[in-house]
């Protein structure tokens, strides 16, 4: 559609029939929203065209019912596996891919509330001041928050506070029934981004989104010395970006691959270099799913499942 054509029909409150119609005197309006620099964005009204720049943060935006209209995508131009269908249905555009921003594509849809990450490559900070022209920007840290804070922020920010203690609730609910069938293996374990030699090979931290949702589950994370962290790299709250060689120092029982297949953890369990990895002698190398990169609703359910199908005790 003709960006032009298409923002004078999103002007018109018929063109988007379902969404909260905005107004200032709603109760609990206008507020005041905390941003991860420690700066406040003010809404006046709950949003009701919300435009994501971060493709991390749409995951979750989805997930608690936001009125999400577009949203930027990875660096191949894609939604993320975990919730594309439900972006597709409910009818989210395509933005720019991860790395690059069209400021003239922002104007044309006209948003009311526009998000953005703080750091990762899918951040647009750097366009804060120009997107602040088109509307409010709120800014999130997500390699700060686990993904359960995450949507509270955004929750709040929407106007959808009881709907997303709803969904966490309900995902807790079922992480417990999950978590009462396990029988897990003895000892530690570690979560790895295995890229092999010549890369970096970031290890979960325990504190970390992917550390915490598995200690959720019952495992014991073993959390990776911070002075593993490689020179020169961004430090990051969720992982430890580890040289290659530094994976021969890990000890725990039991490793889990970071969007790991079953391909991958037969890669990395026939690396000679590892070895000797408790892990890996004692057959104890799994993959947490194509989709584990980064953790939302969707991707959390993902986790879960596919844990609870490897270590079912019933």
């Amino acid at each position: 559609m003709n960006r032009r054509r298409f923002l004078i029909a999103s002007l018109c409150a018929s063109a988007w029939p379902g969404l909260p119609a905005r107004a200032g005197a709603a109760e609990g309006w206008p507020r005041r929203l905390a941003n991860a620099d420690g700066s406040e964005t003010e809404l006046t009204a709950p949003p009701a065209r919300v435009l994501s720049s971060s493709v991390t943060l749409s995951g979750s935006l989805l997930a608690i019912g936001a009125p999400l209209i577009a949203s930027a995508t990875t660096t191949h131009g894609d939604f993320f596996a975990q919730w594309q269908a439900v972006a597709e249905n409910r009818g989210v555009e395509k933005l720019w891919p991860a790395g690059s921003v069209d400021l003239e594509a922002v104007w044309a849809l006209a948003p009311d509330l526009i998000v953005v990450s703080t750091s990762g490559a899918d951040s647009a900070l750097a366009y804060r001041d120009a997107l602040a022209e088109v509307a409010p920007v709120l800014v999130l840290d997500y390699g700060a928050l686990d993904w359960q804070e995450l949507s509270r922020q955004l929750g709040r920010a929407i106007g959808h506070e009881t709907a997303v203690e709803a969904l966490l609730s309900g995902f807790t609910q079922e992480l417990q029934a999950k978590r009462a069938r396990l029988v897990l293996p003895a000892g530690r374990a570690n979560i790895v981004s295995y890229h092999g030699a010549g890369a970096p090979n970031p290890i979960a931290t325990a504190t970390g989104a992917h550390g915490q949702l598995l200690a959720q589950l019952g495992f014991r994370l073993e959390d990776p010395p911070k002075s593993w962290q490689a020179a020169g790299l961004p430090a990051s709250a969720d992982f430890v970006r580890a040289a290659y060689e530094h994976l021969t120092l890990l000890e725990a029982e039991t490793t889990f691959l970071l969007s790991g297949t079953e391909a991958d953890v037969a890669r990395f369990c026939a690396d000679p270099i590892l070895a000797n990895l408790p892990s890996v002698r004692s057959g104890q190398v799994y993959g947490l799913g194509p989709n584990s990169f980064r953790i939302d609703y969707y991707s959390a359910q993902e986790i879960v499942a596919g844990i609870a199908a490897q270590f079912d005790g019933a």
